[in-house]
């Protein structure tokens, strides 16, 4: 039996036991855990200071190195996303009615885990533990392959948590992680259709379409974010500006960070001059149509077909439109699904914008980075879907779950 093949049998079965473990015990080791974490941030900082030097030698982009970045606040943010899992109610077990039949057979659905989830990542090491507590509490087993450049990284933090269930008479196989990044083990990996129920991946758009063009096994994709900001002519400019510099600019490589930002053409006058002071300011290199290059000394024009980038650091994509009918034309073109905001006082406007935007978080005067798990309240997350399968958005707990129909009788047989 390969490697893989044995790793993903022993997290199949260790999911069994998981199922049935109470919601008070799985507090408690997601306690410890959380523990752990926070207690051995030292040795975790250690191992990552050295791979990031690595990875500035092997040159490894902005981008990838603040992901691939653990800091002591990162580290504590690690912890408390696991402490705030505890706060949630576990989905498992819980039961809702449908019907009852005319025959008197009543028939519920039940939340159950979906089994084994296997992670796909590259250099985000703190995937590692937001997925391990996460498809713990959802009674979920799971196998993370992370990326060469943040393995170690991870499998410090992995390792962590597996002590912590072997401290508590648990298999640490509920947390499995591929020691090796070779690609053919990965390959090897989305072939385990009898143990893996369902394949995560984390990371570049090219990644991602390769897992999801050669997997074997379903997956919830988790696309690039192109992410735009809507400045509608009935806006706040002041909230309008705050909104950019805070989607822009205080982490670029998220992707939760603004791409796109799209101006109605009646308040242009006023408010992409001071766009333009805040682009010089913080560095912001600006790609723009005729209508908004205008506005900025430096700009770089671009033609209406080739917006849609994701930039992954301090550039944007400006655009100026006629009403607001272009810019949701704009969205539906180059959006990507992730999260679109609207700026405007008229809340006509922002529930029609709501309804058509067809995104995983829509945002009426508020910033795209609060399209993440832990602010809005899921905890950690395991990623944001893109695709529709299954879940959409940030993935918490219940979309790491299934129903499964239960249905009580009282010896109602089939005439």
């Amino acid at each position: 039996m390969s490697l893989i093949t044995q790793i993903a049998n022993d997290t199949a079965n260790a999911a069994k036991t998981l199922a049935i473990l109470d919601e008070a015990t799985k507090n408690k080791v997601l306690a410890a855990m959380a523990a752990a974490i926070r207690d051995n941030q030292d040795e975790i900082v250690k191992v990552n200071t050295k791979e990031v030097a690595e990875g500035k030698q092997a040159g490894l982009d902005d981008a990838m190195l603040d992901r691939l970045t653990l800091t002591p606040a990162r580290i504590e943010d690690m912890a408390a996303g696991i402490e705030t899992i505890i706060e949630l109610a576990d989905p498992v077990g819980q039961e809702r009615s449908i019907m009852e039949r005319p025959n008197g057979l009543q028939i519920n659905k039940m939340r159950v885990p979906l089994g084994v989830v296997c992670m796909i990542y590259e250099a985000r090491p703190n995937v590692t533990a937001d997925a391990g507590a996460l498809c713990f509490k959802s009674g979920n087993g799971v196998i993370l392959r992370g990326g060469k450049e943040a393995l170690q990284t991870s499998m410090a933090i992995a390792g962590l948590l597996q002590q912590v269930l072997r401290e508590h008479d648990l298999p640490e196989a509920l947390i499995s992680v591929i020691p090796d990044p070779d690609r053919a083990l990965m390959q090897e990996l989305m072939e385990q259709v009898d143990t893996i129920d369902v394949i995560i991946p984390r990371g570049g758009e090219g990644l991602i379409r390769y897992v999801t063009d050669n997997s074997k096994v379903p997956v919830i994709q988790h696309f690039k974010g192109v992410c735009h900001l809507y400045v509608d002519k009935d806006a706040d400019l002041d909230m309008g500006l705050e909104l950019l510099i805070n989607g822009k600019t205080q982490r670029t490589g998220v992707c939760n960070a603004l791409e796109g930002l799209v101006v109605h053409q009646a308040i242009a006058g006023d408010f992409l001059p001071r766009v333009s002071k805040m682009c010089q300011e913080k560095g912001v290199t600006v790609h723009a149509n005729k209508a908004a290059a205008s506005y900025f000394d430096d700009a770089d024009v671009i033609g209406d077909d080739e917006f849609g980038e994701e930039y992954l650091g301090l550039e944007i994509a400006i655009r100026v439109v006629k009403d607001y009918d272009e810019a949701l034309s704009h969205i539906h073109k180059f959006g990507s699904h992730h999260t679109e905001v609207i700026c405007t006082q008229n809340m006509d406007t922002a529930k029609h914008f709501q309804r058509a935007v067809d995104a995983s978080a829509v945002m009426i005067n508020a910033s795209s980075r609060f399209n993440d798990g832990s602010q809005l309240g899921l905890g950690a997350e395991i990623g944001i879907a893109t695709t529709k399968l299954h879940a959409y958005g940030p993935m918490g707990l219940e979309s790491l779950t299934t129903e499964k129909y239960v249905v009580t009788g009282t010896g109602q047989i089939r005439e």
